[in-house]
């Protein structure tokens, strides 16, 4: 990417944020559709633990580990992957109980599933994105 004009990468990065704030708003239809289609309002539970999921690579972001993949003994960035995890189970246990619940279906415990895989892959996306040298969000 080192051979491309300025304005074709400005134009690339804001294309990755157009297509990053599809990728939100679709997996955020998907969370409604799921408890309106159904009229069964049980599974915005998980909207919770989505408002959760961002939340520590925002806040924690800016420690002195180079990547939250790293194995460092950092304490904040040991406790952002703990709240990150944290939410990540949240997100998938909550429909997946009410589903062994009785109180969704199989229809509302996809659409609930679908909306998560899409807001992990934007979560995945925008810490990318935030990595690279040429664009850097923080």
């Amino acid at each position: 990417m080192a051979g491309l004009s300025r304005s074709l990468l400005a134009c690339l990065h804001t294309g990755q944020l157009a297509l990053l704030a599809i990728l939100v708003s679709g997996g955020i239809t998907l969370q409604i559709l799921a408890c309106a289609l159904f009229n069964n309002w049980w599974p915005m539970l998980t909207v919770i633990m989505y408002v959760i999921l961002p939340m520590p690579l925002l806040f924690f972001v800016g420690s002195n580990s180079t990547s939250l993949m790293s194995s460092g003994r950092d304490g904040w960035v040991n406790f952002t992957k703990f709240l990150t995890g944290a939410s990540v189970i949240g997100s998938i246990a909550i429909p997946s109980i009410l589903k062994h619940a009785g109180i969704i279906g199989w229809g509302a415990l996809l659409m609930e599933l679908s909306s998560f895989l899409i807001f992990g892959v934007a979560i995945v996306w925008f810490v990318q994105m935030s990595n690279e040298d040429s664009y850097n969000m923080f």
